[in-house]
């Protein structure tokens, strides 16, 4: 029987049809005969323009008639087919615009798709682009080139010699079209591929072949794209020693693992210490600590490595210094990292698991962005790249632009790590901008934290409405009307992405009724669409200095999703009914339409909450939401729900230049709790009810306890202090917080908090069918079961959340992929990713700033000692929020010098002492600020001490000709400002 069928490439029909037949035997062996069928066609375009005889619409003619000449290899027009591994390896290549009139084929297509679906994305976008004039031929379908796969043959050697025979059979064709012209005027067809064997059967065959590098090299033009060649075989030199042991094979680490000799897990690199690492993986709390290079064995930042552990008798402990690698160090040599190591270990030694990396399962190597290290070899093509990020090692490359390159941001990737090699080899991918500008500098804190930040794309765009936006008479019948309540939002200064939404109003029994109006982005973003797996994988907004990343479109974001003052929006309400003590009489959940009535930062709402005279009813709203919230508040800490810090500060921007002119902590007030209290009990109540109604696929948020070993330094520095921190459950922890006050030290309580912080556990989202049911636990909130329902335009795990709560009362459908908890924990594992690398990319972007914002400025400021490390005093300035490093004696010293000042550090009591001064955590101290542009790659803020005062350490006075900061005063300077000097000289 033959069927039409249509071609999911081209969408023309067919009628045509094989037929396979083979057998194979069952495990009780039985034969069993299997038939599959397999359509080819004979009437499939070829896409070019000479071709007269292939039956094609001319849109589908994308091949140019007569390309270019661009290579002196091939000095005749031509057009290129591409075998697998040069797409899968020189992607980079091909996303440069020079190469064009490329024949794409169906089976380089699949193999790609399998093998990598990264760099398949990003292939699809170059082929997908019809100016670069990729044609994409179905050879898998096509009668003459379909071939079948031999007795014997591998599938990577058929699908060799199927791309032969497709450039075979497209240089004939095309040459029955040219008959009547001169050979060099002819078009051919030219293979590129790097397969040696490939290569070799090609030439038998009498194909047109070449390396990548070989064509490269032929261009008339750009050859820059040189650099930009993935080469995964270097040579090296005969007698050049190994530096790493070698990488155990697959099937010896699989071997291991099933022995229980090797266990995997994540390789994470140490930001503070270049010769260490840790594998995190079950079993250990903390991971298993890596030290030295030899032992680390090649992993990079992310890898997942095989790790054998060594006898207990050389188990270690991490190190407790800062330790950073010399970036002017040519690589050549491997000092002794162990000794380096040992005068780094604490006298008191508590050993950690400790071992080998043996092998890497998968890596996980991306583009690292970065700076050339300066070449000590004048006109050299080989450098050093220096990557930004300090996790991640030097990377060797190659490139003949070096001198332009030298104050640029550049984009390099890694090729291989040979044994032979003390770093990594890579090659160049593009330069980003000079070194130092703030734009180039904010492209690379979204490429370093792998934050999706491109345009987006037509699809996505065509998935929004239309404007003008009007709410019709239909959607009025399918909501609940609350245009009429006295409904107010209050954010942060210059918000524009309005999520929520609250009004209180008194009922006639004396009870409250409390709304949370959220955004109800899930109306405008339906399941499966383009505009829908856009949001899924950016996860999560992306919040910058003066800068937002926003998940979805601004036409949403900012306009017909955010509840913008005096405009008529659409929202998923939360209502309650609670009386005087907060407690909850009842519940319920709309679609609606509001009208906020007024929307207020929270300076503005604490203003109207203070002023008396102000009783119209938006006041009354608020302060009735304000008095409601404090006793949630209060039963919240009466559960043990935790209050942490973290130091956090505002910048000032100025609206022309986007430079930050002031700097300041934040300030919480009562209306941050007032609001963040509300948001907690809709996601406590949302919760709840999705995990009632959907028992096994509720998207969820929890808070692991953290193990005791977390406490430890907590435990520590309060005992130091004279405080005994309990943390054996939440409440104890709590109270223990509470309890740690110095009526001399005001800012010690924030301080014990802020250290409380870094013990925590990662809050995640999951499934609630893949946990057990005291799994769903918040520690931090110290609630039972929580989710996220509050924040749809910069969330996508609330969209989820709210999809669930519509389905769940009727207001909307599910969907299959809504309810399939195994897909959607793999959407939480991305969107946790995502969640994690936006408060980084937060936190870089606070630190580029606060750089900006000290050029060429000098400032003392009241500072307290956060740690005591065997190195460093790491210190916190309240004024600003900020930390920073004092470092004291460098580890790399082999012996101090006689002029030395030399630090003393006590390990039992966790002090620095010197010149009759010692310093504990907590101490107060003074510190001069400073910005440190010496290394080019990591301006860094210094901080001096300067009191106390330890002579040969601290800062010496300033003089004259230091420049020092006044007060702000930069709208009166803006002049000033921009020359980079925000203050005035002393």
């Amino acid at each position: 029987m033959f069927l039409n069928l249509q071609c999911v490439f081209c969408g023309n029909f067919k009628n045509m049809q094989t037929i396979r037949e083979f057998t194979r035997k069952t495990k009780r062996g039985a034969i069993l005969k299997i038939v599959r069928e397999h359509y080819l066609r004979d009437d499939l375009g070829c896409g070019s323009l000479i071709c007269e005889n292939c039956i094609q619409d001319e849109k589908d003619c994308i091949l140019d008639k007569s390309p270019e000449v661009i290579s002196n290899l091939f000095d005749f027009p031509h057009y290129l087919i591409l075998d697998t591994n040069v797409v899968l390896d020189q992607i980079d290549v091909l996303e440069e615009n020079t190469i064009c009139n490329v024949v794409v084929l169906s089976t380089v297509i699949d193999e790609v798709k399998n093998k990598s679906s990264s760099v398949y994305n990003r292939f699809r976008d170059v082929y997908k682009s019809s100016w670069r004039k990729f044609f994409v031929f179905v050879n898998e379908h096509h009668k003459d080139t379909y071939v079948v796969r031999k007795p014997g043959e591998t599938t990577n050697d058929r699908n060799d010699r199927a791309i032969r025979v497709a450039t075979k059979w497209y240089d004939n064709h095309l040459a029955e079209q040219q008959k009547d012209l001169p050979e060099d005027k002819r078009v051919r067809i030219v293979l590129i591929t790097d397969d040696a064997g490939n290569r070799a059967k090609a030439k038998e065959e009498g194909i047109l072949v070449c390396t990548v590098e070989e064509y490269l090299k032929s261009l008339l033009r750009n050859l820059d794209l040189l650099d930009k060649i993935s080469r995964k075989d270097y040579e090296f030199e005969s007698n050049k020693k190994a530096l790493f042991p070698p990488h155990l094979s697959v099937v010896e680490i699989h071997q291991g693992i099933r022995g229980k000799r090797f266990v995997q897990g994540q390789f994470m690199a140490s930001r503070e210490n270049y010769l260490e690492g840790t594998v995190m993986t079950e079993g250990y709390d903390k991971g298993i600590l890596i030290q030295t290079r030899e032992s680390l064995n090649r992993a990079v930042d992310g890898d997942t490595v095989a790790v054998e552990l060594l006898p207990e008798s050389e188990w270690s402990c991490p190190s407790e210094i800062v330790l950073q690698e010399d970036e002017t160090d040519p690589g050549d040599l491997i000092e002794d990292d162990k000794d380096i190591l040992n005068k780094s270990k604490p006298e008191i030694i508590e050993k950690t698991p400790t071992g080998k990396i043996v092998g890497i399962i998968r890596r996980k190597w991306r583009q690292y962005c970065g700076i050339l290290q300066k070449n000590l070899i004048e006109g050299g093509t080989r450098h050093i790249f220096v990557p930004a990020d300090r996790k991640i090692p030097k990377i060797r490359i190659e490139t003949r632009q070096a001198e332009k390159l030298q104050m640029q941001r550049i984009v390099v990737a890694i090729d291989t790590w040979p044994r032979h090699s003390r770093y990594p080899n890579g090659h160049f991918v593009r330069a980003l901008g000079p070194l130092g500008d703030k734009d180039t500098e904010n492209e690379v804190i979204l490429l370093e934290h792998d934050v999706p930040h491109a345009s987006f794309s037509e699809e996505v765009l065509a998935c929004l409405p239309e404007l003008p936006w009007i709410i019709t008479e239909e959607d009025y019948n399918k909501r609940v009307d609350l245009r009429d309540l006295y409904i107010c939002s209050v954010d942060p200064p210059g918000c524009t992405d309005i999520d929520d939404a609250l009004h209180c109003r008194t009922l006639e029994n004396g009870n409250y009724e409390v709304g949370v109006h959220i955004a109800d982005v899930s109306h405008f973003i339906r399941p499966g669409n383009a505009l829908d797996l856009c949001a899924a994988a950016r996860g999560t907004t992306v919040y910058l200095v003066g800068k937002r990343i926003d998940m979805v479109p601004e036409l949403l974001s900012s306009n017909l999703c955010s509840l913008v003052g005096e405009q008529e929006r659409f929202a998923f309400s939360c209502i309650w009914e609670v009386d005087e003590k907060a407690q909850i009489v009842n519940k319920k959940f709309h679609k609606s339409v509001i009208k906020s009535k007024k929307a207020m930062t929270y300076e503005e709402a604490q203003m109207i909450i203070d002023d008396s005279s102000q009783n119209h009813e938006i006041a009354k709203s608020l302060r009735n939401l304000n008095k409601l919230a404090k006793i949630l508040k209060r039963r919240r800490m009466d559960n043990g729900a935790l209050v942490l810090a973290s130091p956090e500060i505002r910048f000032e921007v100025d609206s022309e230049t986007h430079d930050p002119i002031d700097v300041e902590a934040k300030q919480i007030r009562d209306t941050n709790s007032m609001v963040e209290e509300f948001m907690l009990l809709a996601n406590c109540t949302v919760a709840e009810h999705i995990a009632k109604n959907f028992p096994e696929c509720a998207m969820l948020r929890r808070h692991p306890k953290p193990p005791p070993s977390n406490f430890d330094p907590l435990v520590k520095a309060g005992r130091n202090q004279g405080f005994e921190i309990q943390a054996e459950t939440g409440k104890e922890l709590a109270d223990s917080l509470d309890k740690a006050i110095k009526p001399e030290n005001p800012y010690f309580n924030v301080m014990i908090r802020i250290l409380a912080t870094r013990c925590m556990m990662q809050a995640v989202y999951f499934i609630s069918g893949t946990c057990a049911r005291d799994e769903f636990f918040h520690y931090g909130l110290a609630t039972p079961i929580y989710t996220h329902f509050t924040s749809p335009i910069r969330r996508y795990s609330d969209i989820i959340v709210h999809r669930l709560l519509a389905a769940t009362i009727g207001a909307d459908t599910t969907y299959a992929g809504l309810l399939d908890k195994h897909a959607n924990s793999g959407l939480c594992n991305n969107l946790n990713y995502r969640h994690k690398m936006a408060q980084y990319a937060g936190r870089a972007s606070v630190a580029l700033n606060t750089h900006l914002f000290f050029r060429g400025k000098t400032q003392e400021e009241e500072a307290y000692v956060l740690f005591v490390r065997k190195n460093a005093l790491q210190v916190l300035i309240p004024k600003f929020g900020l930390e920073g490093t004092i470092y004291l004696n460098n580890p790399k010293d082999k012996a101090p010098s006689p002029s030395k000042v030399e630090f003393i550090y006590n390990e039992t009591e966790h002090t620095q002492s010197c010149g009759g001064v010692t310093f504990h955590s907590f101490d107060p101290v003074k510190v001069r600020l400073s910005l440190d542009s010496s290394n080019v790659q990591h301006e860094k803020l210094v901080f001096q001490l300067v009191e106390p005062y330890i002579k040969g350490f601290s800062a010496e006075p300033l003089t004259s000709g230091d420049v020092e900061m006044d007060e702000p005063e930069a709208k009166k300077l803006k002049e000033t400002q921009q020359k980079g000097k925000k203050g005035k000289k002393k």
